[in-house]
């Protein structure tokens, strides 16, 4: 079980003060696992726990938390009172957190508190939900993700990476008319005349999407960013792209094992060339590499 700080955080910051719902627990067959959560405020609400009837009643509780100021957890059977077929049940926790109650909530580490209505017990050492109480792990920043390139495919990428957990996504052009209006919450735009030049101060833990509107900018990226270091980088185009870039880029002192770590196509060419099946295919590809970790 994680706590996404850095979302309540945001949110918080935004609305004055939020409701989170968490699932504490799944019985038999549940839309959402034990530990999936979303954030629900008067207007709104960001992540799901399964979405359908039990979702919708889920927020309009939450909002009754809101106008209350209290928390609340009770039993939900997912059968016909609810109009769902699943047949099993969950728990869920509703925390209602404004700045105060969110400087509470340690940067790193183990949030544990006790359950609306339990009575005393031991806090659990690791996470989940024993003795009346919940513990979740607080979910680091998120790993760093650099997306070069706000484009067609550069869009589709945001739109869909940014709905995921675990990433701080850093968004790149040349421009600030680059960009959509509209920025994903969480990803920070960095308009910047010279690419490759912020390249440099990319950190070299992070992974690295390179889409720009021209070739010239992602030579010249790569070249960055195989000086600089990276913990991953992919790279759009085609076969002959990939080996003109690698015939290039070891033309400029780049080792061929070095160049080799740029990966070229991204995504799965099997789903095709539009912008959203290639950040689909992005996507797959990153969380299958996260889950054999």
């Amino acid at each position: 079980m994680r706590f996404d700080r850095a979302a309540l955080a945001r949110a918080v910051a935004r609305e004055g003060r939020v409701a989170r719902v968490v699932v504490t627990a799944a019985e038999g067959s549940a839309p959402r696992e034990a530990g999936a959560a979303m954030l629900v405020w008067h207007g709104g609400q960001a992540g799901t726990i399964g979405g359908g009837a039990l979702e919708w009643e889920a927020a309009a509780r939450a909002r009754r938390c809101l106008d209350a100021g209290r928390d609340a957890a009770r039993r939900v059977p997912l059968g016909p009172g609810l109009g769902q077929c699943c047949g099993g049940a969950v728990r869920l926790l509703w925390e209602v957190y404004d700045a105060a109650r969110l400087a509470e909530v340690p940067e790193a580490g183990l949030y544990a508190r006790p359950l609306p209505g339990a009575d005393g017990g031991a806090a659990p050492a690791a996470p989940g939900v024993a003795g009346g109480w919940i513990a979740e792990a607080v979910a680091p920043a998120g790993r760093p993700l650099w997306i070069w390139g706000a484009g067609h495919v550069g869009r589709a990428l945001v739109g869909v990476l940014a709905a995921l957990p675990g990433r701080a996504i850093t968004w790149a052009d040349t421009g600030p008319e680059r960009f959509p209006e509209a920025v994903p919450e969480g990803v920070e735009a960095v308009p910047a005349a010279d690419l490759p030049r912020l390249a440099a101060h990319a950190p070299e833990a992070a992974e690295h999407l390179i889409l720009t509107y021209s070739h010239d900018i992602d030579l010249a990226l790569c070249d960055a960013l195989l000086r600089r270091g990276f913990a991953g980088c992919g790279l759009i185009g085609s076969a002959t792209k990939r080996a003109r870039f690698r015939s290039r880029l070891r033309a400029m002192g780049h080792a061929e094992e070095a160049v080799a770590r740029i990966r070229c196509p991204i995504g799965d060419p099997a789903l095709g060339k539009h912008p959203q099946a290639i950040a689909v295919g992005v996507a797959a590809e990153m969380l299958r590499a996260e889950a054999a970790e």
